[in-house]
């Protein structure tokens, strides 16, 4: 037949029967009908794929509805019907009455606008559609084409009925050759045409009476109606479903099938001869071939009218995609996980689409065993026509319907996997399955994958099939891969195994524990009930934990970024969990951890595990599997024990009612399985109904004479079962054979219940739903009594989770002893359709991220994982959500015909995120720019993040925080929260409210027990009160809200001391601990003590004892106050155990505005493991500003166990600033973080703190003339220089340089030219006295090699002057020293030199000293170059002979101290702004959370890449690390991201055959790797010849991006565009934790951003710790003051001068002290140095008693001799004195060898002495190096002798034992390290082989 007749004859059956429909009705309702009018034009609009006329008559019908009475609906279908067919004119009289009835208060612009739109939708119908239309309804309504007819035809136009299913599918129905055209097309068929009676008669029925039936399609229709006349029932049985599945309008064709029932059955009509029939249509061309609806993978074939326009829109594109000649689109969308390029034309992405879902439905996988499909009929189920399976059995009684479905059976024979045996494994496996011989059948098929590969995996098995043992496949698999000659190691990998409920977590972490015991892998349970700290994590390599657990963890990114990091394989058990409210929380951690895989490179294997689902296909796809290597689908068919699924839906309405039918139902199913000899469980939704039901199922066999069927065997073995029992419940019903279990029981009677049940003494056990979770005990029969329980969540009564009805079910049938289990669900008829659907796979699952996507795209941004609304868009397509939307958008809100403009729906979710994140901004969670983007979080977006509180709950809190709550209002503030609004308020609590709130309640409950907040508030303060609930509801209600309340609490103290409120965040705090201790904080503290009896704390509290006065009694005391002796010791303890802290203090005044205080913090407690736990205590410490109410400074403090016993003192330094007008104190709070009234306050009194005065002003820089270099008036000088010009800080000095000998001290940022200034300086000196020597002193060897290279080459030339470096690596002989015109050293060599400056005559001769980066006097480092200045100063005096002193320096606050300290007059000071730049400075300063400082570092790595992006994508970049390992990390993390990008070399700027020879020359192997991406790494650590090649690639531009240490900073100078500082941090291995970088190294590394000769400006970020930003906002504009640091090293000063014979006396110390920088700042600063004030004869007392305490420490160490004559002190030098002085060591030192060296001391023993020498006890042991060390023990056998792993004297010791046993160090760091020790170790032995000769 041609297309065109095919069209026609479609019509003409459309025709005929809607004539047939019309006549069928009374004479007066022989009208046409507008409604059917408009439904056959929808009809031929879909029937010819015109999409377009759709769309115009779908908006024509909305917008007609917003103007039409929602009475008077039919009136739009009046309304288009008459757009269609009357004059435009005659419409657009606004006036006419007819049209303002019809049209309603339709403006008048759109009544033009829907008469185009008419015009527009009549084109696009055909003449004979038009035709057909109109004739219809002229032939009936001729006055409706002119609108002349009155106002009551159209009223009853509108009124006549519409059928219900009007929708037929043409395309599926049977054609029938057209008639003879002449006749018209009323008039096609005849109205007494009867279907042939052949094997066709079903579908010749089906297309006669199609319009009336429900729902149905041609192939269901048949199947269904040949199943139902096939049966043995009656045809009176029949008659009555068949009436019920069809409805009574169907009468006529029941009639007929029944009469012929015989014939139809003879014929032999079967589902295989409809498809065969079916499919010779498709290839005659009758019938377009049928698609799937877009449910993927769907095994029923439910057809909704959205998916039917799906199937033609597919079709239609298929079409499309058939003329696409030259492209080929047939590749496997599935199989490939391809994503549909962006750039393709539409037309071909859709046919993407189309093809997707058709490979979706067709393709067959190779592990996917799937019988379902093709085998489901429609059948009348609870009023509701359903798909079930063609076997399933229906049977209907007075009080319930009942639908049971069989076992599903091989339709064919199926070739099983054979069983694996465990003996065919390695040896590994074998260890871990040796409980087991085989495996079964599922788990042979999957195990070749599971065990042998890497794929990502989805299981998909009925509960039973053994998917644990497939998890632990996998887990084994992945431990297989770290395994090293045979030893795992443990320390590389972690395994996650996610499940869905704690109880479930106890139970697996259990099991994997005892499989994976044999390999020595330590599984922990993590979730709300199971803590691990840090160190348990690190310890652990699997973890058992919870979704929501497991979404916290991975959120906190930054904190726990060595786990993520570590994760190999996550398992998610429960996958199908998604389509709950807790999916999009494994969304988000999918979807987290596919991204982590993307930007790592990193392969994290994910297993996902199932019961059956039925869009597996989805699934898989989101979970990134293979669906022909790694998707597993097992069908019920190949559970091990076979069951049978019954619905039993109860009829009646009434609850009442329906209590009493649900109970009578139960019985007689339990009846039926006691019959049959078999067990049953019967599940109930609350603990009560347990007994309650048994007692109704025992009284009700007992009135009806069936307890002998309850009642167990006789024998003495059962009667023993139940003789062990003593509950009393249980003792009432277990003699008749019945059992209760519920989690409310003691674990003993559950164990005795679950072994009777196991022996036989219980047949009917009546349990919750626990039982099925927790315990594996199977039965033949389970019942689910009700489907309705109580949700304290929701506050309400809500289904049972289809989740359950799986694991309940799965508990059906004993594998030991049952052939087959049958499951029974009991529920209401509304419900049964549910149930049933969901579980034969017909529901698909759906996301729900939508619900959740504002809190989710938080934490995403939180985490740093979303940094734009480019990232959340790419973040949302690794979410199922996406996948969801693709495939069934209009689940979602969206229209098949959204695909036409984004076929990959960017801009749909575009659109999603940029209202999430306009909704965080406004609540100030995020800060979100539209213009560009960004998404930046907040301190209060992070703390929705880490504390899981929902967006709604933070907008609250928005509104109603105030710095001035009481605990009450923030009790009350917390009740409104969004987590509690679904609890309810039920009529039948309000009594026992009343009750709770008069009994328990310590607080005021606004509102009172009526209203939710009051209902929540009362259930708190019961909580609080540890009061007794009788009502369940309620009991739970509460179990629920205190879950919450203490997170709640804490995320309000989180955003409380973000905000710097001390008494909110004080009260927030407390209010925390209230409800984490469950304890008011005006009851005893005691109570946090769980050991201590109740009526003891009772008498502490009534006698008001408080901690300090129990401390202070004695046991014996104490036991006559509580009246109990023999508590006593108890109170004694945990008194003493009650942690707190004692404080001192010291205040530093740095400038007028800020203050320096160190704490001294000691623990004063007793440890207890039992209360303290075994690790640590932390202390929450904030200085606060109690007359404003403001917080200056926050920090945690951690008192470790060690630290308490051995009672160590714990330093904290901190800057904060010091308001004006100045407050007389500040108070330090101190309180424990968990323990409620553990708190110190301590006073940081003012009163007698001594500010310093203001600072000078900085130098203006003068707009002068720039001079030129011939002003220098040599052409030799000049000839050194390219430059024409001085700059203008150098031409504003030069005269002062270059005329004058005046000292200088020159304060300017970095890259001003000061080295060209000592430069001049120098011409001076030649020019004047060329006789002198010039000593340059720089603070690093790497500074000094570099000033050698460059003035080698500048004064060495032309000048023939002699260059001479003395560092520690370089030591030239006096006489070349002598012969020196320049001295290029470091201060300690030249202090070490300059001791003996009466004997060096070269030392007399210097004439100019530079001291370079003079203002680090305020370092470590500063008391040497005091000591050189003061020395230089005290020689000129005694010499006679003036020394020019010129100090380069940073821009200063104090620079005037500085310049008198050095002599500086009216010329030579000049200390410009830090602004005073040649390239003007951009600097952004962002600050990051965290406590721990490498996850920190973790989360700076993302922002720094995106500042090289933005500040500097093609320009040079420096980035800044405070350790060499940090710069690897941050390279490591840099190619990450430079990999997912579009360029991953764009950093590289030289060919790659270049680079690969470079590449070849390098040593270390990681920055091979990091070259080939234009990143450069240096540090000490990097050979010779490495870092001399980074830095050639680096100056050259080879590459863009070096990655360093701060020494950098000091030692090369390379400028670059943009600086970034990774840290203000480093580790003091001194201390052992982490401190801040002086502020001198921060100012000089960000002085390396901007290149003179390249830009106009230059960038520098800086990352600090989010607690310190204000002080670096502060001091990176302003000069820093330079304090003097001298008191620290006094007595080694001291000591060199009183062996030099410099100071003989006292009186001639206390003058050389008045020589130092200390002195002239003590009386500048005095309180900074512990002076109270600063008076001639206090400054007097205070050196007096300073010089006295120095010298009576070097005597102690017997260095120093004190003699005293005629009131004058005398000193003298000893023989360790002078050798301490003359090697540059320590008194320390000479201490330690006088007490320990003795006679018979051997090799090691010395060694060991000079590894404990002074010098050392500094040297760096950095992060994780305890464990390096700890391996190297274990190499050399050592003994420790009490050092710890961490120790730097155990560190030097294992170096120089490496070394001399030949051995190879660790790594580089080691290797440098040995370097260093080695150039202490000549001076040591020295001293040592010194001391040695006078023994």
């Amino acid at each position: 037949m041609e297309p065109e007749e095919l069209g026609e004859c479609r019509r003409k059956r459309f025709c005929y029967n809607l004539l047939k429909e019309i006549e069928a009705e009374c004479s007066e309702m022989v009208k046409p009908k507008a409604k059917y009018m408009v439904e056959s034009l929808r009809t031929f609009l879909i029937e010819d794929d015109n999409f377009y006329g759709l769309e115009l008559l779908n908006s024509m019908i909305n917008l007609l509805e917003k103007y039409v009475d929602e009475l008077q609906k039919d009136n739009v279908y009046i309304a288009v019907m008459t757009l269609l067919t009357i004059d435009k004119n005659k419409l657009l009289k606004v006036n006419d009455p007819k049209i303002k009835q019809l049209f309603g208060d339709c403006p008048f612009n759109l009544m033009q606008r829907l008469t185009q739109m008419g015009e527009k939708l009549s084109s696009q119908l055909s003449q004979d559609q038009l035709k057909f239309i109109t004739n219809k309804i002229k032939n009936s309504r001729p006055e409706w084409n002119s609108l002349e007819c009155p106002t009551k035809s159209l009223i009853d136009l509108k009124q006549e009925p519409i059928l219900d299913h009007f929708y037929m599918e043409i395309g599926e129905a049977q054609v029938k050759e057209p008639e003879p055209k002449q006749h018209s097309f009323s008039m096609t068929y005849k109205e007494d045409s009867k279907p042939v009676m052949n094997e066709n008669w079903l579908e010749q029925g089906y297309d006669k009476y199609k319009g009336i039936l429900p729902g149905f399609s041609n192939e269901e229709f048949c199947r269904s109606m040949f199943q139902i006349l096939a049966s043995n029932r009656s045809d009176n049985e029949l008659q009555n479903e068949l009436f019920e599945m069809l409805g009574f309008d169907a009468f006529e064709l029941i009639s007929e099938m029944l009469d012929n029932r015989k014939i139809i059955v003879d014929c032999g009509l079967n589902f295989s001869n409809s498809n065969a029939k079916k499919k010779q249509l498709v290839e005659n061309g009758y019938v377009k071939q049928q698609k799937e609806c877009p449910q993927i993978a769907s095994q029923v074939s439910i057809r909704l009218d959205s998916e039917k326009l799906y199937q033609k829109q597919m079709r239609k594109l298929e079409k499309r995609a058939e003329k696409l000649k030259n492209r080929d689109l047939t590749g496997d969308y599935i199989q490939n996980n391809n994503i549909v390029d962006y750039s393709a034309p539409k037309t071909e992405s859709l046919t993407k689409i189309a093809r997707s879902a058709a490979a979706f439905t067709q393709q067959q996988y190779p592990h996917v065993h799937d019988s379902q499909r093709d085998v489901q009929v429609k059948m009348m189920i609870c009023g509701q026509p359903t798909n079930v399976p063609n076997d399933a059995i229906k049977k209907s009684t007075q009080i319930y319907d009942e639908i049971s479905i069989p076992p599903r059976k091989f339709a064919e024979k199926v070739d099983l996997v054979p069983k694996r045996s465990i003996s065919s494994m390695d040896k590994i496996g074998k260890m871990v399955f040796k409980d087991i011989e085989s495996f079964n059948h599922i788990q042979s098929e999957v195990y070749p994958v599971a065990y042998h590969t890497n794929e990502n995996m989805l299981i998909c098995a009925p509960t039973g099939a053994g998917k644990t043992n497939i998890a632990l496949l996998t887990i084994v698999q992945q431990i297989k891969q770290f395994l090293e000659n045979d030893v795992i190691k443990l320390d590389r990998f972690k395994i996650v195994y996610v499940c869905p409920m704690k109880a479930l977590a106890a139970e697996m972490t259990d099991n994997f524990s005892k499989k994976l015991m044999p390999l020595g892998i330590q599984v922990k349970e993590l979730t709300g009930d199971m803590q691990l700290s840090r160190k348990e994590i690190v310890e652990t390599q699997m973890l058992v934990t919870t979704p929501e657990k497991w979404d916290v963890i991975t959120r906190k990114g930054s904190n726990d970024g060595e786990l993520t990091s570590l994760l190999k394989l996550l398992i998610l058990d429960e996958v199908h969990l998604l389509n709950s409210d807790r999916g999009p929380v494994i969304e988000a951690l999918v979807a987290r951890t596919l991204r982590q895989v993307v930007n790592s490179q990193n392969m994290i294997r994910i297993v996902g595990l199932s019961a059956t689902l039925p869009n597996y296909l989805d699934v898989a796809h989101f979970l990134r599997v293979n669906p022909e290597i790694g998707l597993f689908y097992f069908d019920l068919r190949y559970r091990s024990v076979p069951l049978t699924q019954t619905f039993i839906g109860i009829k009646t309405t009434k609850q009442t009612q329906i209590n009493i039918d649900t109970d009578e139902t139960c019985f007689t199913k339990v009846v039926e399985f006691l019959r049959g000899g078999h067990q049953v469980m019967v599940f109930v939704h609350a603990r009560n109904q347990t007994n309650k039901t048994a007692n109704f199922l025992k009284e009700t066999a007992g009135k009806r004479n069936l307890l002998h069927l309850f009642e167990p065997d006789k024998s003495i073995k059962a009667k023993r079962l139940v003789w062990n029992v003593k509950n009393k419940s249980l003792e009432n019903i277990l003699p008749f054979g019945l059992g209760v279990h519920h989690a409310g029981m003691l674990r003993k009677d559950r164990n005795e219940v679950e072994k009777c049940f196991l022996q036989g003494a219980i047949k009917v056990l009546v349990c919750t739903a626990t039982l099925a979770w927790g315990v594996n005990l199977p039965a033949h029969g389970v019942i689910i009594k009700g489907t309705k329980l109580y949700d304290s969540k929701r506050s309400a009564f809500v289904d049972l989770d289809i989740l359950d009805v799986m694991q309940i079910f799965g508990r059906a049938g004993r594998p030991q002893f049952d052939t087959s289990g049958t499951g029974i669900i009991i529920t209401t008829q509304d419900k049964v359709n549910f149930y049933l659907s969901a579980m034969t796979n017909q529901i698909p699952i759906e996301s729900k991220l939508l619900n959740a996507l504002t809190d989710n795209l938080n934490a995403e941004i939180v985490l740093g994982s979303v940094s734009n609304i480019q990232e959340s868009v790419e973040w949302l397509t690794f979410t199922y959500l996406h996948r969801r939307m693709r495939m069934n958008p209009q689940v979602y809100s969206l229209q098949y015909s959204d695909f036409e403009d984004d076929p990959n729906l960017r801009g749909t979710m575009l659109t999603f995120v940029h209202k999430a994140a306009t909704l965080l901004d406004k609540a100030h969670m995020i800060r979100y720019d539209p213009k560009n983007g960004d998404l930046v979080a907040t301190n209060l977006g992070r703390t929705a993040s880490y504390y899981y509180i929902n967006f709604d709950t933070i907008e609250i809190f928005n509104d109603m925080m105030d710095s001035t709550m009481t605990e009450a209002e923030i009790i009350e503030m917390m009740c409104l929260a969004t987590e509690f609004q679904q609890i309810q308020v039920r009529q039948e609590e309000l009594e026992d409210l009343d009750y709770l709130m008069d009994s328990y309640c310590e607080l005021n409950v606004p509102g009172g027990p009526e209203n939710v907040c009051g209902k929540v508030n009362i259930l708190m303060q019961t909580y609080l009160s540890r009061g007794y609930i009788k009502s369940l509801s309620l009991a739970s209600d509460m179990e629920y809200i205190t879950q919450s309340a203490a997170r709640i609490a804490r995320s309000l103290f989180d955003i409380a001391i973000h905000q710097n409120k001390a008494i909110l965040a004080g009260r927030c705090l407390l209010v925390a601990q209230m409800f984490e201790q469950q304890i008011w904080p005006f009851q005893s503290p005691l109570r946090q003590f769980k050991y201590i009896e109740g009526p003891v704390i009772h008498n502490i509290e009534a006698h008001h004892l408080s901690i300090d006065q129990l401390r202070d009694m004695d046991e014996k005391e104490i036991g006559s106050i509580i009246r109990n002796t023999k508590a006593a010791s108890k109170v004694k303890h945990c008194a003493e155990a009650f942690p707190t802290v004692e404080v001192e203090s010291t205040i530093q005044p740095i400038t007028r505005g800020v203050i320096r205080v160190k704490l001294l913090i000691r623990p004063n407690f007793k440890w207890s493991n039992t209360y303290h736990g075994k690790i640590s205590e932390n202390f929450w410490i904030w200085i606060e500003d109690p007359d404003n109410d403001c917080i200056y400074h926050t920090e945690t403090c951690t008192i470790r166990k060690t630290a308490c016993l051995n009672r160590e003192e714990i330093e904290l330094v901190f800057t904060i600033p010091l308001i004006e007008p100045r407050p007389s104190q500040y108070l330090v709070r101190i309180s424990s973080d968990r323990w409620i009234n553990a708190i110190c306050t301590y006073p940081l009194s003012f009163l007698n703190l001594k500010l310093p005065e203001s600072f000078t002003p900085h130098t203006d820089l003068l707009e002068l003339q720039p001079l030129e270099k011939t002003c220098l008036n040599n052409p030799k000088y000049e000839a050194l220089y390219s430059f024409t010009h001085f700059n203008p800080v150098q031409t504003q000095i030069f005269h002062c340089l270059y005329h004058t000998d005046n000292n200088v001290l020159l304060g300017a940022p970095t890259g001003s030219g000061k080295t060209i200034a000592a430069e001049i300086c120098i011409f001076r000196l030649f020019n004047t006295t060329p006789e002198l020597k010039v000593v340059y002193i720089a603070p690093l060897k790497a500074l000094v090699r570099e000033r050698v290279d460059d003035w080698k080459k500048k004064f060495g030339g032309e000048l023939k002057k002699k260059i001479v470096e003395i560092t520690g690596d370089v030591s030239p002989s006096p006489h070349v020293i002598s012969a020196a015109d320049i001295i290029i050293t470091t201060p300690e060599k030249w202090d070490g030199m300059s001791r003996g400056w009466q004997t060096r005559n070269f030392i007399r001769d210097v004439g100019l000293m530079v001291i370079d980066e003079i203002h680090l006097l305020g370092e470590d480092r500063g008391p040497v170059l005091e000591v050189i200045v003061s020395r230089t100063n005290f020689i000129s005096d005694r010499t006679g002979r003036k020394l020019r002193i010129v100090g380069l320096s940073t821009a200063m606050a104090n620079a005037k101290d500085l310049a008198t300290w050095l002599g500086i007059g009216e010329m030579g000071l000049y200390n410009f702004r830090p602004s005073v730049r040649p390239v003007p400075l951009e600097v952004h300063i962002a600050g990051f959370p965290g406590k721990h400082y490498c996850p920190r570092m973790i989360s700076m790595n993302r922002p720094t890449y995106q500042a090289i992006r933005q500040h500097a994508p093609d320009s040079p970049a420096l980035i800044f690390c405070s350790s060499r390992k940090q710069t690897r990390l941050t390279a490591f993390d840099l190619i990450t991201f430079l990999v997912t990008d579009t360029d991953p070399k764009q950093w590289l700027h030289c060919d790659e055959d270049s680079i690969a020879l470079i590449i070849s020359n390098i040593i270390d192997v990681d920055l091979k790797q990091f070259l080939a991406f234009g990143i450069g790494i240096h540090h000490a650590g990097l050979q010779e010849r490495d870092r001399k090649t980074v830095e050639e690639l680096f100056v050259n531009q080879k590459i863009q991006v070096l990655i360093a240490t701060a020494t950098l900073a000091w030692g090369v100078n390379f400028p670059a565009h943009l600086v970034v500082i990774k840290g203000t941090e480093y580790f003091d291995g001194s201390i052992k934790r982490y401190v801040d970088m002086p502020i001198t190294d921060v100012l000089q590394m960000m002085g390396r951003a901007g290149r003179p000769q390249y830009d106009n400006s230059g960038v520098a970020c800086v990352f600090v710790h989010d607690i310190k930003k204000n002080f670096y906002k502060k001091f990176l504009y302003e000069p820093f003051p330079v304090e003097s640091n001298l008191l620290q090293v006094l007595a080694d000063h001291v000591n060199a001068e009183i062996a030099a014979e410099t100071v003989p006396t006292k009186s001639n110390l206390m003058e050389y002290l008045t020589w130092t920088y200390f002195f002239r700042r003590l009386l500048e600063n005095p309180s900074y140095y512990n002076l109270p004030d600063v008076e001639p004869k206090r400054v007097n007392t205070y050196l007096s008693e300073l010089v006295d305490a120095v010298v009576d420490v070097l005597s102690n160490s017997n260095c120093v001799v004190v003699t005293q004559e005629d009131n004058v002190v005398h000193y003298e030098s000893t023989f360790f004195g002078k050798v301490s002085s003359y090697y540059y060591l320590s008194h320390k030192t000479m201490l330690h060898f006088q007490n320990t060296m003795k006679y018979k001391c051997n090799v090691m023993d010395l060694l060991s002495i000079m590894c404990h020498s002074h010098e050392y006890a500094l040297f760096p042991v950095r992060h994780n190096e305890d464990k390096i060390n700890m391996q190297l023990v274990k190499i050399l056998s050592f003994n420790l002798n009490g050092l710890m792993y961490d120790s730097p004297h155990l560190k030097v010791n294992l170096l120089l034992q490496m070394y001399l046993n030949d051995l190879e160090l660790p790594n580089q760091e080691y290797i440098v390290d040995l370097k260093s020790v080695l150039d202490q170790a000549l001076r040591i032995l020295q001293v040592n082989f010194t001391i040695a000769n006078i023994y």
